[in-house]
């Protein structure tokens, strides 16, 4: 496949644990680096598609209470863990 080359600066501690990973899992450095990269791109891509999405929410006047939230993060971990909230709570639009 035809790509690119990209070159940039890794601090020391870095680029021994890439190293050592590559050993471990006996696959190339620049592989698992292009992996990371592709990882990290798809996390950004799924968050900045969450905050249009909340963007899109908040302009339409709908929102989470802070009271909702917070029950919801309080079961994280719980055996009585909840569903997220709904919006609860509605503006008027502009």
């Amino acid at each position: 496949m035809a790509g690119n080359v990209v070159s940039f600066h890794v601090p020391d501690p870095m680029m021994r644990k890439l190293d050592e990973l590559s050993r471990a899992v006996k696959r190339d450095a620049s592989a698992l680096a292009k992996e990371a990269l592709a990882d990290y791109l798809l996390r950004q891509d799924i968050q900045s598609a969450a905050i249009d999405e909340a963007v899109l929410a908040a302009d339409a006047g709908e929102f989470v209470s802070h009271e909702a939230m917070s029950r919801w993060l309080e079961s994280w971990g719980t055996d009585d863990e909840i569903e997220p909230p709904k919006s609860d709570l509605f503006s008027a639009k502009r």
